[in-house]
């Protein structure tokens, strides 16, 4: 068994790969930082005794990522589970952020995660099996001034799994697809995005503990806590404009 993890080099990315190498898959480790991608290597597999493939690359090129389709279908032909966890947010007004930071945040969290699936999915949807867990955030359910952008972005991966998701079921295939919809995590990402949650922030291995258990449970969206289950509820009756009204106070406390 196989699965190919992006974003594994460090937060929720790199604790999947953790668990996923826990229950004896090879791990296809995927992100920029290849010092990290090593430290993980040598972990994983002095631990669970099993393979680890590393490869650095940045996913923002989409050529990058056909080749790293290409690459793995060659060598280890259909996969049994791909988590697509490589992403970044930035956070400001958006007449003030970086076009080109924004830019390569949508190349990462949008385009990357539907190419990664696409051609994944295909050769899934062939051999009738395997897994796809899409990391986005309880952020898709609701506009978000102040990171207006990454809100975005993970509301497009909310709304393609459920569409894929749905298709699957349509065709009555054995193939399963999930999105984990985190709140603040403590990871990496608020060094990247430049601010500061005044929310508890969830241990990322519990996060990914739970994320992968739901994921074989066939979960479509995955909640790690009830609070951020309860949370989801909340947006979905307040009305956008009073939830972006209050999402803008939120986010005004983050920044640095």
């Amino acid at each position: 068994m196989i699965a190919l993890v992006t974003g594994a080099s460090s937060g929720i990315g790199r604790d999947i790969a953790r668990e996923l190498a826990k229950r004896k898959y090879n791990i296809i480790a995927v992100a920029r930082n290849e010092e990290a991608l090593n430290k993980l290597k040598k972990e994983l597999e002095e631990m669970y005794k099993i393979n680890v493939d590393i490869k650095a690359m940045d996913l923002v090129d989409r050529n990058r990522c056909r080749n790293l389709y290409e690459d793995v279908k060659e060598k280890y032909g259909t996969i049994d589970v791909l988590v697509n966890d490589a992403g970044f947010g930035t956070c400001g007004n958006f007449i003030d952020t970086d076009l080109n930071k924004e830019l390569s945040m949508i190349d990462t969290n949008i385009t990357a995660l539907h190419i990664l699936n696409k051609l994944f999915l295909q050769d899934m949807v062939k051999a009738d099996k395997g897994h796809i867990l899409n990391v986005a955030s309880i952020a898709g359910f609701m506009p978000g001034p102040l990171m207006a952008t990454y809100y975005s972005t993970k509301a497009y991966v909310v709304r393609l799994t459920q569409s894929i998701r749905q298709e699957l079921f349509m065709i009555n295939s054995k193939v399963k697809i999930s999105a984990l919809c985190p709140g603040p995590v403590k990871t990496n990402f608020n060094k990247v995005a430049d601010v500061k949650f005044n929310l508890l922030e969830a241990n990322s291995k519990k996060v990914a503990k739970c994320a992968v258990r739901r994921m074989f449970m066939n979960r479509i969206l995955i909640f790690p806590s009830f609070t951020i289950w309860l949370g989801r509820l909340l947006f979905k009756i307040l009305p956008d404009q009073l939830s972006a009204f209050f999402c803008y106070f939120v986010q005004k406390r983050k920044i640095q």
